[in-house]
């Protein structure tokens, strides 16, 4: 690399400053450490920031709004006019995300420009899209592992998603969580929720189908002595809505809406006694790798995915009745133990540092390339390994529909 600063765009986040989710707190912590290294764009939905709320950089990063928002089906569009932006100008093209992938044979045909994409999870398999919504994400999907020069798994069961259907050598690079922390508990946050005297369990996520909230009421409420406070936007699907007021009259559940104040809910979910964690699509979860690094013990959904991420050292359960059975059978001390671990397990991979150093070397790295590695696993000759490894949910490649 030359002295000159590369020019590197940041494609497919709602935008800076990170309000929102994973991608947006990835963005915020790869301008905030490596901008003196990379001269930084990063695309904003016009939709989510207000002209009173735009300004023109963040961190040394230039911020472009687009007038569409970056979710739901607009993030095709969204992501297609930030990558047909960034061409005039980027060396670079970090995708987060796959909605815009369909430009990607045109960008490699017609341009020098290098393109890194994070598919972010298999996210054509989520119950939230409809079938046609699943196809195109489906077809995305293979645009983006094949017409970039590196894609990025955020978990290892994802890499030997990708190696498996497409050959693909995919770099795995984590979330950050150490921008969580633990707040002590004041008066104030009793007052308001007075049901936080008493000890809890903590669950916050989006109020989808794959993330087994259903699983999880159900469960408790039979656990009438347990308490669980769950943190999610209710009203944005009759799912949601459907849910609130099946179990909101159960005096041990309680069902906040979402609280975007991080100290608020650092300090919510540090004082609690157990996380709750029933995503069963996707790959490394920022919410679960908080969690971990504020030392809380894990019940997580049992699929290959979380296991990766806690190591297979947290609690498992495949319905509502293991996650009943799991916590009448742990006691304080086992939890207090297990939380322990996956604290040492978050400040030894799910650190800032770590992850923004990794995205650096790729951006380097991506920078020399003009070809894709690829790899053929051994794995996939030997279907029956897939079991003992605990990748059952990757047979049946050629299928599309996978349940």
């Amino acid at each position: 690399m030359s002295d000159k600063k590369q020019k590197v765009a940041i494609i497919g986040t709602v935008g800076l400053p990170a309000k929102y989710g994973g991608f947006e707190t990835l963005a915020d912590h790869l301008v905030k450490n490596l901008n003196s290294e990379f001269d930084f764009t990063v695309y904003c939905s016009g939709k989510k920031y207000k002209k009173s709320e735009r300004t023109s950089s963040y961190n040394g990063a230039r911020l472009v709004y687009i007038p569409l928002d970056a979710n739901g089906v607009q993030s095709i569009i969204y992501d297609t006019l930030s990558i047909i932006h960034a061409l005039f100008y980027a060396e670079v093209l970090l995708i987060l995300g796959v909605a815009g992938a369909w430009m990607l044979p045109f960008v490699r045909l017609f341009t020098n420009r290098k393109v890194i994409i994070s598919i972010d999870g298999i996210e054509w398999k989520r119950d939230k899209w409809s079938r046609p919504a699943k196809m195109y994400l489906w077809w995305a999907e293979k645009m983006a592992v094949r017409y970039s020069h590196i894609d990025i798994s955020d978990n290892e069961s994802i890499q030997d998603y990708t190696a498996l259907r497409y050959d693909s050598l995919s770099r795995i690079i984590e979330y950050g969580a150490d921008h969580a922390g633990k707040v002590p508990m004041d008066q104030q946050l009793r007052e308001k929720y007075p049901f936080l005297r008493n000890p809890y369990a903590f669950k916050v996520c989006r109020i989808e189908p794959e993330n087994n909230i259903h699983v999880v009421l159900e469960a408790f409420s039979k656990l009438i002595k347990h308490r669980l406070v769950m943190i999610g936007n209710w009203q944005n699907s009759d799912y949601g809505i459907n849910l609130k007021k099946q179990y909101e009259k159960y005096d041990n559940i309680f069902l906040l809406d979402p609280i975007y104040d991080q100290k608020t809910l650092d300090m919510i979910r540090s004082n609690a006694v157990l996380y709750i964690h029933g995503h069963s699509a996707g790959g490394t979860n920022p919410s679960l790798v908080e969690a971990m690094y504020l030392g809380l013990p894990v019940f997580a959904y049992h699929v290959s995915y979380n296991k990766t991420t806690t190591e297979g050292k947290a609690g498992y359960f495949a319905d509502s009745e293991e996650l009943v059975t799991l916590i009448h059978e742990t006691d304080m001390k086992t939890l207090q133990s297990q939380g322990q671990v996956m604290e040492r397990i978050a400040q030894k991979r799910y650190t800032w540092a770590l992850i923004t150093q990794k995205y650096r070397t790729l951006i380097c790295e991506a920078l020399q390339v003009s070809s894709k590695n690829a790899v053929r696993p051994i794995v996939a000759d030997h279907p029956d390994m897939l079991k003992e490894l605990q990748l059952g949910h990757l047979q049946h490649q050629k299928l599309f529909y996978e349940k």
